[in-house]
């Protein structure tokens, strides 16, 4: 799996992703980005719904951009970009009779934000570092050999390398189409085998900011 800027108006080669992983501006830009006026119906409301500034516009700043990036490989313009849900309400975001083979995904967390686009599913996950405790907390959901890797690590080691292990599982997960309703111990994502991995995927961390952590799953051939 290489990110990559790929050709406009194309899906990205197989086994290629372009990634962005990005923050989000310190204020309201919408009066001078275009794009920013880009959202549908679905997405205005969503944004509405945040209580917090910095929320909204973390959410809105991601979905503009994933539409600009879909608009340079589609052709379409950004507001013209049909979105839609596989399966159950919450189920994968997909573009709707899209002009090229094209898959996406989002993740925005805690001032950053990371967007993929490939030519097969593609899943994204960013995090920012748990506490000591929320670790804690999660361990017991994690396929057995993922926790009994974790606890073998110093103290001090643990949460990091909890998180790039959890954003490597969402990011599956998310590739999959399931996302947490898919149990987080049924897959295996650790570090010491990577040969014990789901087959037919490649699951790699992002290197980010310290004090965060991201991954990107990518399926090894198109559907």
């Amino acid at each position: 799996m290489n990110a990559t800027r790929t050709p406009l108006r194309a899906a990205p080669a197989a086994g290629r992703l372009h990634l962005l992983v990005f923050r989000p501006p310190a204020e309201e830009v919408a009066p001078v980005c275009p794009l920013m006026k880009a959202l549908d119906e679905l997405e205005e409301a969503r944004a509405a719904s945040y209580v917090s500034v910095r929320d909204r516009i973390q959410y809105v700043t991601a979905h503009a951009a994933l539409r600009g990036l879909l608009a340079a490989y589609t052709g379409l313009e950004p507001g013209r970009i049909a979105i839609g849900r596989g399966g159950e309400p919450y189920g994968k975001p997909r573009l709707i009779d899209p002009p090229v083979p094209l898959h996406f995904n989002l993740s925005h967390s805690h001032g950053l934000i990371a967007i993929g686009v490939a030519a097969a599913p593609v899943g994204v996950d960013v995090q920012r570092v748990p506490s000591p405790e929320a670790v804690e907390m999660v361990l017991p959901r994690l396929h057995p050999r993922e926790r009994e890797e974790l606890r073998a690590l110093p103290d001090e080691e643990r949460a990091l390398a909890f998180a790039r292990l959890w954003t490597r599982k969402e990011a599956y997960l998310k590739g999959l189409g399931t996302g947490l309703t898919r149990s987080p111990a049924a897959d295996y994502l650790g570090d010491r085998d990577a040969r014990g991995r789901p087959d037919g995927w490649t699951v790699r961390n992002v290197p980010v900011q310290p004090g965060y952590a991201a991954a990107a799953a990518l399926r090894n051939h198109p559907t």
